[in-house]
């Protein structure tokens, strides 16, 4: 079963404490919105916690703004993205602005692991901000860039990152993510996918997205997968707990549970903004 205890945040907003845990692995959802953020909320970002190790695992539109909750934006050891669509990493400029100017500094550039081309266009983007210095200097002040090989495991402090491609419309990456005892596999963006399943074998959990809507029937190219087929994807690669995000809100989520408990039996949780569960 997950835990979650909240104390207050700012503004009214409830935030999930999980300064009360031991050294357990532990998900807390920063943002759960598809591409189309939900009222309030904020799109795919996910901070993983072992011990002091703190990964981030994208960080899309307004999820900055809630990792602040949590913990301190100058403690987190790393950040990894999935793939370069701005719900998936836009929230990196204001993460740079707060490293820059902000009233916490680090003694050394935050790493920032990029998928296969991902500087490239990053880069070019940043480059708009040309006033502040020249686009090498508005990232290379505050981060660590790094471009990750698919192919081989990154280390962040005890955490082991494995990386596998997935089916989406721009090249994504599944992420697996171990403390050598417990695995969670994020699935990114990705239609259904027998590379994923492989990939997720063996984990405890599958945090998988489901922006499409059950019963979702149009053919033609795929990015994405409905509740139904994430839960399909879970029981196959024989994990205990399916975590469900990037859905929209318009579609219950009695709906979303439902449909997605017509392919896999075992625990269901839907992902929202400053959920934490203990993996």
């Amino acid at each position: 079963m997950h835990k979650a205890s909240s104390v207050p945040s700012g503004r009214g907003r409830r935030c999930t404490d999980v300064s009360t845990y031991g050294a357990a692995l532990r998900l807390t959802v920063l943002g759960a919105s598809p591409a189309v953020p939900n009222p309030g909320c904020a799109c795919s970002s996910y901070l993983i916690e072992s011990g002091e190790d703190r990964l981030v695992l994208d960080l899309g539109t307004g999820a900055f703004a809630n990792l602040r909750c949590h913990v301190p934006y100058t403690a987190i050891s790393a950040i990894a993205i999935s793939h370069m669509h701005a719900d998936h990493f836009i929230d990196v400029v204001p993460y740079r602005y707060a490293l820059k100017y902000g009233d916490q500094r680090r003694t050394q550039p935050l790493p920032l692991l990029l998928p296969p081309g991902g500087e490239r266009l990053l880069r070019a983007m940043v480059s708009a901000f040309a006033r502040e210095g020249d686009a090498g200097d508005f990232l290379d002040e505050c981060f660590a860039v790094q471009t990750y090989d698919a192919a081989c495991s990154q280390r962040i402090g005890s955490l082991e990152v494995r990386f596998a491609l997935t089916r989406h419309y721009i090249d994504a990456y599944a992420m697996r993510v171990s403390d050598g005892h417990r695995t969670l596999v994020f699935s990114a963006d990705t239609a259904p996918a027998p590379e994923v399943i492989a990939f997720t074998k063996g984990a405890d959990v599958l945090l998988c997205e489901a922006a499409l809507e059950p019963n979702y029937a149009e053919q033609g190219e795929r990015g994405h997968s409905t509740p139904a087929e994430a839960g399909a994807m879970a029981r196959d690669a024989g994990v205990s707990r399916l975590v469900l995000t990037h859905y929209p809100q318009h579609v219950s989520s009695e709906a979303i549970r439902a449909d997605a408990a017509r392919s896999f039996a075992g625990e269901i949780v839907l992902a929202r903004d400053h959920l934490t569960l203990e993996i």
